[in-house]
This record gives C-alpha cells, structure tokens and sequence, in this order.
C-alpha cells in the first residue's frame, strides 16, 4: 500500500501535525454545520494511502484547509466518479471558505436582473457555525486553523451584508461579523499573540460600532482587558473593564456587569490594589447574584457564571497574598466548571497548584500542576496555558531549588510546557 506523499508534504508545508491537521479539518466541517468526527486514525489512514478518496465533507474540508483540490493533494476518486477529461474544475483556491465547506459547487444559474437575497435562514446558518467554532474552543482552547475559520466567517457575514435584504438584517450580519472577528481575537489572545489579538479586536470594535451591537462591543473591551493583562500593562485592564461595564448591556443584564467587575478585580490586584481589588469583587459577586442564568445570551458567554467567578476570585486572591483563600477559590471553582470547559478546568487546575506553591507545599502543587498536562492530553497546549504553567516551574525552582520534586517535574514537564 502506498503512502499519500502529497498529503504528507502539504502538511510539511504548512507545519501541520497530525493532531493539528484533525483540528483543521474539523473546525471547518463545525462550521458547515457538521460533526466533527475526523481524528488522529482518519489522518494516518489518508497518509497511509488506507483511505484513498475521504468521504464528500471531509474532501470539501481537506481541499479549504490547503487551498488543493482532493486530487492535487494525492487521493485517487474510484474509476466510475472521475469527471470527464473535458469538464473543467473551479480552482478551489477561488472558493469561498464557508460554501467549500458544505461540499457543494454553486451550480443554479440566477435569474437575470434578480440581485440575490439574504436574509434570516443566513443569519441564522452564520450564528450556528459561531456557536459550533465557541465550543470547539471549549475543549481545544484557542489556536490557528480556529482562527481561520472564525476570520473566513467573518468574511462570509460582511459579503452577505452587501446583499442583505433589509437594513435589520443587514445590521445582524454586521453584529455576526463583529463576533467571528472577536472570536478570531480570543483565539490569538488564547495563544497569547497579543499585537494580533489587538489588531483584530479594533476591527472587531468598529464592526460592533457598525452593527450598533452593545454586546459585541462589551466582548471586544473584555477581550481588551486580557490583552492588557497580558502585556502587564495593569492600568489598562481596569481600563478595559471599565469601558466594558460602560456598555448598555449591563446595565440590561446583571451577568455582563458582574464580568466587567471581575475584570477589574484582576487588574486593581495586579497592581497590588488589596481594597479596590476586593471591593471590585464584591460587585461582580453581588451582580451575579442578579443576574437570571437561565436567560439567553450568545454562546461566548457560556463560560461566565458562579464558577468562573470563584475561578477569577482565586486569581485575585493569590494576587493579593492569600495564598490560602485562592486555594479554596480553586477547588470550589474545579467543583463547579462543567467538564466540557477542559481548556478553563486546565487552567484552574494550575491556578489550584500555584496558590499550593505559594504556602510552600511543594510536593502537592507539583502534583496539581501535572493534572493540568491530562486535562489537555491530545490536544496542544494554548498559548496561555503555557505561559501560566512556565510561571508555575518559575515559582517552583525559586522558592524550592534544591527540591529534587521540583527537578523531576521540570525534566518531565518543561518539554511540554514550553512548546511553541
């Protein structure tokens, strides 16, 4: 059996793993309103040659990660579905992402003198392939081929507002567009690429200008703040966070306050503000208690309610020196995050295991800080994930050099943890 020598130069060209070629692949049959199905045994079965010509969806999905046809990229159709010789082919590197996504070629002719319409059925089929790409960073957390998508939807949504049938729905498609770039900006944030998570949140705040959406744009300033907070630029964060809680939508809905607030928290911490920190806080709790969790929100907001608060009130404790008070936050917020948050469970986890360190049990925090590594098994650490746990390893030969749990870790982990 011969190996597919296309497929596995394609992939060496663009720098894919196999993992990452899945996650590609899946990302944009998500969007196209599909299950994503294809793993780690579908990729070596195309590179094996095992499978020579993918099932219709995933070929649509293979052929808009690399811009090649199924068969430029080494996969033989069986004899009785190869086109005629004299048919031609739409280059696939013309095709816009979303349409090669469902497998399907535009093939109806339009009724001349009639301009195409979009309306509703768009704007409902656009939201969809948001929400899908939200959960996927739910469980993998933020990286390329999720950017991609959430830009080539982005792209999609303004291409449809030229066509929009009224100016209602010319707005939603404008608010959508606003969401996918914001989307494209968390999973640069989440890789911790903060100038072009920047770049992409000013497009994504002029799209929520244009789509007159206070939603979006309290997104985009929370965005803001972790951007900031990245940079450790602290004064900025609360700024952000402020400009988010300025937005309508939370003097609408008290959850939307209560993240604002909690943004704040973070910042005024950072800066080792101890009363502003807690008082700050104490609002965001106090507006959560407000706030009906049942209502409905966009999808990006999923993650935000008791328990991501108690895991952001853990942060700020640890901030501020209660090293004890973040551990208790930590476990009550591992208690509560909903499993398929892995990336958020991850995350605390290693919050849980610096609060540990920080009261010198060293032995305990180093074997907290190797549950955050299964929590993520099979998928690539993001970026931010990385950057907590290199802090984490910083921390642990600091205050326990001479530890031989701490080296141990470090020889077993620093691989992981601080790949790129």
């Amino acid at each position: 059996m011969e190996g597919n020598e296309s497929l596995n130069n394609a992939m060496q060209e663009r720098g894919l793993t196999q993992v990452e070629l899945a996650d590609a692949v899946n990302s944009r049959l998500i969007c196209a309103g599909h299950d994503g199905t294809v793993g780690d045994r579908t990729i070596r079965n195309w590179l094996t040659g095992k499978t020579r010509w993918p099932h219709p969806r995933q070929r649509a999905a293979l052929e808009a990660v690399f811009g090649y046809t199924a068969e430029e990229l080494g996969f033989n159709p069986p004899a009785r579905r190869r086109r005629p010789a004299t048919e031609p082919e739409l280059p696939v590197r013309r095709r816009n992402f979303l349409s090669a996504t469902t497998g399907t070629a535009a093939t109806v002719v339009p009724f001349v003198g009639a301009p195409p319409q979009v309306g509703t059925s768009d704007v409902l089929r656009l939201r969809s392939g948001l929400d899908a790409l939200m959960q996927l960073d739910d469980t993998r957390g933020g990286h390329e081929s999720l950017e991609r998508a959430a830009l080539a939807g982005a792209a999609e949504a303004l291409e449809k507002q030229k066509l929009g049938a009224t100016q209602r729905i010319r707005l939603r498609l404008f608010s959508i567009a606003a969401d996918y770039t914001a989307t494209a900006a968390w999973s640069a944030l989440d890789a911790r690429q903060a100038d072009r998570a920047q770049a992409l949140l000013g497009r994504a705040l002029y799209l929520a200008g244009m789509a007159q959406d206070p939603v979006a744009e309290m997104r985009v300033w929370n965005s803001y703040a972790m951007v900031a907070h990245q940079r450790g630029e602290h004064t900025e964060t609360v700024d952000a966070g402020l400009a988010a809680h300025a937005t309508s939508i939370t003097k609408r809905d008290p959850l939307f306050a209560s993240l604002a607030h909690a943004r704040m928290a973070i910042g005024h911490s950072s800066l080792g503000d101890r009363p502003a920190a807690l008082r700050s806080l104490g609002h965001a709790q106090e507006a959560l208690g407000k706030a009906a969790q049942d209502d409905p929100r966009p999808s990006w907001m999923a993650f935000y309610g008791p328990a991501e608060v108690t895991a952001m009130t853990a942060i700020v404790r640890d901030r501020i020196g209660d090293s004890a008070g973040a551990e208790a936050a930590s476990h009550n917020a591992l208690g509560a995050i909903p499993k398929q948050f892995r990336r958020n469970r991850a995350l605390a986890t290693t919050r849980l295991a610096l609060a540990q360190l920080h009261q010198r049990d060293i032995d305990q925090a180093c074997t907290t800080a190797s549950a955050a590594f299964g929590l993520m098994a099979g998928s690539p650490l993001p970026g931010r994930m990385r950057s907590l746990l290199g802090d984490f390893y910083r921390d642990l030969i600091t205050l326990a050099p001479d530890a031989g749990v701490a080296r141990e870790w470090g020889d077993r982990y620093r691989a992981a943890w601080s790949r790129t």
